[in-house]
């Protein structure tokens, strides 16, 4: 190793020092949006699923199989 290098970091020996990057924890809106959002849709799909008819719900899980390449029959 070079003696220029003695103290170089990276794979390339290139960089002269390592340098921590800090950065800021995600707003609390931006979270709790998500958090909004995330339970909106999961409502929304029990709202569907539990209106549907049984019928409905079986033929979609059954083409959903098939379309995956799972064996069901």
């Amino acid at each position: 190793m070079h003696e220029g290098n003695a103290k170089a970091v990276g794979c390339d020996g290139k960089e002269k020092e390592m340098k921590a990057i800090n950065h800021s924890a995600a707003r609390t809106s931006t979270s709790l949006m998500s958090i909004v959002f995330v339970a909106l849709v999961g409502a929304t799909v029990l709202f569907v699923a539990g209106h549907a008819q049984s019928s409905t719900l079986h033929d979609a899980a059954h083409d959903m199989r098939h379309a995956t390449g799972f064996p069901c029959h």
